[in-house]
Order: C-alpha cells, then structure tokens, then sequence
C-alpha cells in the first residue's frame, strides 16, 4: 500500500468508556484484512513514562520488548494483535515537551520562539509519522488519552485537526461518547454525545465515525438522530453494546461493518468480510468451557480493577486454552497471615504471587507462599513473588530467620536478595530498572523447561533486585532449584521445587507476553497444573 493510513480514536462525554479497546479492535478487524497495523497512545501527562506512577494513579505499568515502561493500553494493543510494541508506541505530553526543550536547549530552532504551535504541534505530529514512515505500517491508529475539552489534551487535539488538513483521506477521526439510559424516563439521552461532538469541532475536527457506548441496544431512531446532529453518515455510528468479554468487541464492530466503513472513507477497496476463525475458535472455547478453576492471587493493590491487568488477561488466557472458567479470587496480601491463609486459600487449585515493590503487604505473601508449599498446592511467583519465595524458603526451610531483600530490610544479615550490581550507582528513578526482552537459558527437564517445550526464551524484565547467588549452593542443596539463568549476566531468572507438584518463581513478566492467538505457555503450564490439583 503506496499511503499510511492515520487514524486517531478520541473520547468525550467521560473517560474510561475503552478507547484502548475500540482501537485494538478496529486494528483487529484491518490486520484481519491483511492490513499492516500498529497502535500508539499519546498520554497527557507530564510524566515522561507511567513508570514512577502508583498503580492508584493509573493502573498497571506495562513494559514494551525494548525496555519501555508503557501505558497498560499497549497490553490490549499487543493481546489483540500480537504484535510486540515499542517505546514509539506511547508517547506522553512529559516526552514532547522534553523532546523540544532538549531541541530548543541545542540551538535548534535557530533563535526562534519555542511555542506550543508550531514547536509543541510540530514533535506531536513527528511522532505520529514516526510509525509510519520507519515501520512501513499499513495503518497507524493513535489513541489519544483523556477526554475531549481537558486542557492537557488541546495540543494533541490542534495537531490532529493540523493531520487531517495536511493528509486529507488518509486521516480519519473515530469519536468514542457514551449515551447514558435515564431510569426514571425511561429512555437513552444523546444530547452528551451531541455536545462532545461540537466540543470536537469547535477545535477543527469533524469526526468521521461516532462509537456510541452504551449498556442496551440502541434503536435506528437513535442512530439516525445522532448521524444527523452531529454530520455524520448512518452507517458510520457504530453502537458499542456492553459484552461479557472485551474479546467479543472485534465481532461486535464487525457485524456493524466499522471497517468496511474505514476502508470506503479512505479510498480502499472493502473486498470480502476476514472469517476470523483463530479469533471465534478462542471465543468458542470460552463459550463450551463449563468446569471451573479457582486461582488466587496475592497482591497488595487487589482492590484496583487494573492493577494486574496483563496478569489476569494471561490467566483468562490460560484458562480458556484449558477449556475452564476461570474463578479467579483476589486477596490482600497486607490482610493474610499465618494464622489466616489456610482458611482463606484452602478452596484455591493454584495461587498466584503478584509482583510489586515495597514493604507493604510483603508478609502476606510469605504466609500464601507458605500455605502453598507446605500443602503442595501449584504456586506461580512473578517478579516481587519470586523473590518472596526465595526469602520464605530461606527463612522456614533454610533456618536463616533474619533472611531479607536489601529493598526491605538494607542491613538484613542474610541479603538473598540484593541489589543489581548495576543499579548501585543508579540516582535517577524513571526508566532506569532492569527493563525489557532479555535471554534466559532453562535447565533440561524442569517444570520452566516443560511449560515451554525450549531450552532458551525472552522475556520481558522489570526490576533492581535479584537473587543472591552467593546462596544458590545452599538453596540448591536444599530443594529449591534455580534452573533458568540469564547467559550473558548468570542472573538467576527462574527457581522451583522440583519435589512439588508445581512450584515456580520467575524474576520476568512472563503476562507481558501473553495474547489472546498466543497465550504465555508458562501460564498454560500454571493453570493445567492447578487444575490436575484440583482432581
């Protein structure tokens, strides 16, 4: 295709109606066509990555193969292409302005006066090319974080209105409202979405196709009257009904033909409907499984619905290619305890120990680890958890009472788990952690080794502190294996109990690599494991 093609979802009415899913979605549909597509988010913060964010703040922070800590919507964007990311795929309002001060700092703009139009505009729409034009990408869909008429948005909105006049029928614009159902009425307003519409083009920009979100079906009388307030045609106000499962989206778009719509506004030929069998055959799984299996995970911000995102897609994942429902029970790590964690996790098939940073909850993950280890019951530790295992082990099998991370306790005795060697002299907080792709080497017939089925992997990391190998020969000796290793640094990467049905830290993200036509095979491994338990 001689063309990219640019298209930028906006949000209006209020934020978390899913435009990272809509985006994922429409991108679905074109890469089914067989479209080269990519997705990037653009952020209206100041922070230069979500890296130094509280999960309260934002949710997860996702990690791009290329060591980029990242918006939790580039999670969706991978899981519903399977299309590895990078740091070119978000971009925040932190990174432009860096960007230009940097630039401006240089000499640059050759005395110029460094403004939000043309300077600011100029580095936003850079980035939007960036894709297209070094990455040869069929598509770009760009999200645009927020909600139109916030002020942080406006320069992302004025460099979208200046694309739409530069590219002409190679830019489209996808608006995303929500049409709230008025119980004591008994009807849908569309007035929220009419205003959000004329908040958009107040700026510049007609929206091509309308998203309306919304808990029922809405009637044609509804559609019509929203096409006609708000110019744009009927068959391009896609209606996006609340579903059981986010992966039903793309079925849903595409029963209302969105990209055949997309395909028409910019000048391609629609060709015949892609049967999306993989994707049906996944959602069919789903739909036949009737046996459940019950996971618990571990963590201390349970209570936030995104969080964990990537861990629980990865489970979902794996449960689906178990033929299961997955039951999956969140526990406080900050509310278990010794004398607790029998009770609580006695109904659990296998447990998950989240990862994290601090001392806050961390004796609530010893005592799960301990209840799993001494009943036998499939643990999976990822990150924090893997090393929360190393610590529970040193301490109640080993005898080291003491036994500590230096991250929680830096004059422990015992330091199983200590600072990088390269992270002693690190002052800077962002984006300066282990983080990213890199190799590990899995030991020959190992639980690791079986989930799998290869010797060497890549996954991606996130962390400062690792196991100690000063106290591998004591470990080993005693039961806990470390069988995958980095084989450039011979960071210990995995451990497990060989002796336990299934036992196993890992120091990556293994849920970073996980999507809905590839699941991660070590959460395969996890849950298949979890459900022979529960026989």
């Amino acid at each position: 295709m001689a063309d990219t093609k640019y298209i930028f979802v906006t949000g209006g009415v209020v934020s978390s109606l899913g435009k990272g899913i809509i985006a994922a979605s429409l991108g679905k549909l074109l890469q089914a066509r067989g479209y080269k597509v990519t997705i990037q988010k653009f952020d209206p913060y100041i922070n230069i990555d979500p890296g130094t964010l509280n999960p309260y703040e934002h949710g997860e922070c996702y990690v791009t193969v290329d060591g980029h800590e990242a918006d939790l919507d580039l999670g969706h964007y991978e899981r519903f292409l399977n299309v590895q990311t990078t740091r070119a795929n978000n971009i925040t309002t932190g990174r432009i302005y860096q960007s230009v001060i940097n630039k401006e700092r240089k000499g640059d703009y050759l005395g110029k006066t460094v403004q939000v139009v043309p300077h600011i505009t100029d580095e936003i729409k850079r980035n939007v090319k960036l894709l297209g034009s070094k990455y040869k990408f069929d598509f770009v869909i760009t999200e645009i974080g927020g909600t139109v008429g916030d002020i942080e948005s406006l320069p992302f909105i004025e460099s979208v209105r200046q694309l739409k006049w530069e590219l002409g029928r190679n830019c489209l614009c996808v608006h995303l409202t929500y049409v709230p159902y008025i119980a004591a009425a008994k009807e849908y307003k569309t007035k929220p979405t009419q205003h959000s519409v004329k908040q958009l083009q107040e700026s510049g920009i007609q929206p091509d196709i309308l998203v309306l979100r919304t808990e029922h079906e809405l009637s044609n009388t509804i559609l019509s009257k929203v096409a006609l307030f708000c110019n744009v045609s009927q068959d391009a106000v896609i209606q996006s009904i609340d579903v059981p499962t986010i992966y039903e989206v793309p079925l849903v778009l595409q029963r209302q033909k969105m990209d055949e719509v997309v395909l028409r506004k910019v000048g391609l030929e629609v060709g015949p409907t892609p049967e999306m069998k993989a994707w049906r055959q996944f959602l069919q799984r789903k739909a036949d499984a009737t046996e459940v299996v019950k996971i618990g995970l571990v963590g201390k911000y349970v209570e936030l619905q995104d969080a964990y995102k990537s861990i629980d897609e990865s489970l979902l994942q794996a449960a689906i290619y178990n033929d299961r429902k997955l039951d999956l029970h969140l526990f406080h790590s900050e509310k278990l305890n010794n004398e607790n964690a029998e009770e609580l996790l006695k109904d659990m098939d296998g447990i998950v120990i989240a990862p994290g940073f601090g001392q806050r909850g961390i004796e609530g993950k010893f005592a799960a680890i301990k209840y799993a280890r001494e009943h036998d019951v499939p643990c999976l530790g990822i990150c924090l958890g893997m090393q929360c295992m190393v610590i529970e082990f040193a301490r109640d099998v080993l005898g080291l009472k003491d036994a500590n991370s230096t991250e929680m306790e830096p004059n422990t005795p015992h330091k199983v788990i200590d600072l990088m060697e390269e992270q002693k002299n690190v002052t800077n907080m962002g984006g300066s952690m282990r983080l990213g792709a890199y190799d590990c080497v899995l030991e020959k017939g190992s639980k690791a080794w079986e989930a799998y089925g290869k010797e060497h992997i890549q996954e991606r990391h996130r962390h400062r502190f690792e196991f100690n190998s000063e106290y591998r020969h004591l470990f080993e000796s005693a039961g806990m294996k470390c069988v995958g290793e980095n084989p450039e640094s011979n960071l210990v990467e995995v451990v497990e109990i060989p002796a336990l049905k299934w036992f196993v830290g890992v120091q990556f993200h293994p849920e970073y690599n996980s999507t809905v036509v590839n699941p991660n095979p070590l959460f395969v491994s996890f849950v298949k494991a979890a459900i022979e338990n529960k026989k």
